[in-house]
């Protein structure tokens, strides 16, 4: 199982697929390093010797390409900022709600969370 930048990439399947297993690099990027790397799209990443391991590594610094801890780092370090500045989108990620206009009267299950039901309980006697 080859490994480049500290990520595990599946060895069985072709380099372009095996790539973007690595955060921050996606179908474009893993296209464009294949390319320049002048690797044949059809070869497995099992099959990639040590120079064209370097190979990869050298047009991914050559690129600046952020990727991996520093992407997702610099992510996060967005989102709080958002939230400290309290605007309006900071507000919403704060209270795991839609963030970009969607309804919530009915929907955004998947952001909100499982229904808490919220209602009069019957009284015992």
């Amino acid at each position: 199982m080859p490994r480049l930048l500290g990520v595990d990439i599946p060895a069985k399947k072709k380099v372009s697929f095996a790539l973007r297993y690595i955060y921050g690099i996606g179908p474009v990027r893993a296209d464009q390093i294949v390319v320049e790397a002048e690797l044949n799209p059809d070869m497995r990443a099992q099959d990639l010797s040590e120079e064209q391991l370097n190979k990869i590594l050298h047009i991914i610094a050559e690129h600046k390409w952020v990727l991996e801890g520093d992407l997702r780092r610099e992510l996060t370090g967005n989102l709080k900022r958002l939230q400290a500045i309290n605007c309006y989108r900071g507000i919403r990620h704060r209270r795991s709600l839609p963030v970009r206009g969607q309804r919530t009267s009915t929907n955004a299950r998947t952001r909100k969370g499982p229904r808490r039901t919220v209602g009069v309980t019957k009284a015992s006697k």
